[in-house]
This record gives C-alpha cells, sequence and structure tokens, in this order.
C-alpha cells in the first residue's frame, strides 16, 4: 500500500478512536444545587475499507487503466469509512449519596408500537366483521 493509503487508514483509525470515548458514553456530568446528573448514551459503530491495486490488460493486451486511461499506467486505489450513531439511553442522577437511573423516553418508539397496536386493532376488527 502506498504512503497515501495508510495515511487515510491512519486519519479513519484516529476518528474512531475519538468518536468513541467514555465521554460519548457518558456525557459531561453537571451540577444543579446538590445534584449531579451523568447522561448515558448507547453508541454503536461500524467501518469499512478496501484497496485494489492490480492494472487490467486493454484491448491490445498491455497492461494500462481500462476506459481511457493512460498507457501502462498501473491501477490502484483505496478508500474507507467510519460511521457512529448515539441515542440517548437515560441519566444517572446522584442526590445525598444515593444514585437513581432516570431513563430516557424514546417518543419515535412510542409512536411506532402505537401504530402497529392500532393497525392489528384495525385488522382484528375488520376479520371479526368479516365472519
Amino acid at each position: 500500500m502506498s504512503d497515501r493509503g495508510s495515511t487515510s487508514v491512519d486519519l479513519i483509525t484516529e476518528s474512531a478512536r475519538d468518536a468513541l470515548t467514555v465521554r460519548r458514553v457518558f456525557g459531561e456530568a453537571y451540577v444543579s444545587g446538590d445534584t449531579t446528573v451523568i447522561p448515558v448514551a448507547k453508541v454503536t459503530g461500524g467501518s469499512g475499507m478496501g484497496y485494489g491495486g492490480a492494472a487490467r490488460p486493454d484491448a491490445q493486451g498491455s497492461l494500462g487503466v481500462q476506459d481511457g486511461g493512460a498507457r501502462g499506467a498501473e491501477g490502484e486505489g483505496g478508500g474507507g469509512g467510519f460511521g457512529v450513531m448515539a441515542k440517548p439511553a437515560g441519566v444517572f442522577v446522584v442526590r445525598d449519596g444515593s444514585v437513581q437511573w432516570q431513563p430516557a423516553l424514546d417518543v419515535n418508539r412510542l409512536a411506532v408500537g402505537g401504530q402497529l397496536l392500532v393497525a392489528v386493532a384495525v385488522l382484528a376488527w375488520a376479520f371479526r366483521r368479516r365472519r
């Protein structure tokens, strides 16, 4: 692999390391009066990389890049990517020496669940009425 390719891999690796830190899961704690609040998130990530290096013969049998490439040039290429998704999970509330967990309310999940429940009820009503 060329130096440029290894630099890209290093950049992706460094970006992934910066993105998946403890601060992404446990946010910065803040204090309000005698209460400390520590936000928590669910963090998932993924990455992928690819690299190619072989040249293909052109119509005359000599090595070169096809589709208008320069004659005698060798093919080379690479790429990669990284993605992170973070969803709030809730907060830890520390007050008077005790810790309490307060889960985050996922309104989207509640809406989809309600829609599914209504759809099942309508289908059951239609099926029962058809009999």
